[in-house]
């Protein structure tokens, strides 16, 4: 069952994503890791700047989550993460299609670079990735994230922002 989460959610979508994130350490870059790897604290501020996270429930335990954030005139999809006993049984895409029913705009979705699961799955879903001059503009444009991470990430967008912006300044 997809459900909208609340602020009584918080605690399990923080358990959900750190988790889950234990895949990137020795991927990502070491200098961009943290445990945990997002603290409670970051979790709330993403919270309090309008990331709403729907989860999905199974066997009545959230297993996993993605949130949508309205930032200007695109949505960015942020922090999917399903548990790993729960991964690869279609609950990312499902989450994601349930999310895609909520906007009809532009949806951009970053992720690291050596994160290619992530990119793959996005793409299985009909992202495609922008180039690296799109990608540096649109992550300093539409996120709130260090130079570093610019340097080591990736984004992917629908075809609506293809058709959008594709050629021109977001």
């Amino acid at each position: 069952m997809i459900r909208q989460c609340h602020e009584d959610d918080v605690a399990l979508i923080f358990e959900i994503i750190n988790e889950a994130a234990e895949v990137y350490k020795g991927v990502i870059p070491e200098d961009c890791w943290k445990e945990p790897y997002m603290p409670k604290s970051e979790l709330q501020y993403e919270i309090n700047k309008g990331v709403a996270f729907l989860g999905y429930e199974e066997r009545g335990q959230l297993a996993g989550v993605m949130g949508i954030q309205p930032v200007k005139d695109v949505t960015l999809i942020r922090h999917a993460y399903v548990r790993p006993a729960y991964q690869n049984q279609g609950i990312g895409g499902k989450l994601l299609s349930a999310l895609r029913q909520k906007t009809t705009g532009p949806l951009l979705i970053g992720t690291w670079a050596d994160a290619v699961w992530a990119i793959r799955f996005y793409e299985k879903h009909g992202f495609k990735l922008v180039t690296a001059e799109q990608k540096d503009r649109l992550l300093r444009h539409y996120w709130s994230i260090p130079d570093r991470q610019i340097d080591t990430s990736v984004v992917l967008a629908d075809g609506n922002w293809f058709d959008r912006y594709n050629d021109e300044e977001p």
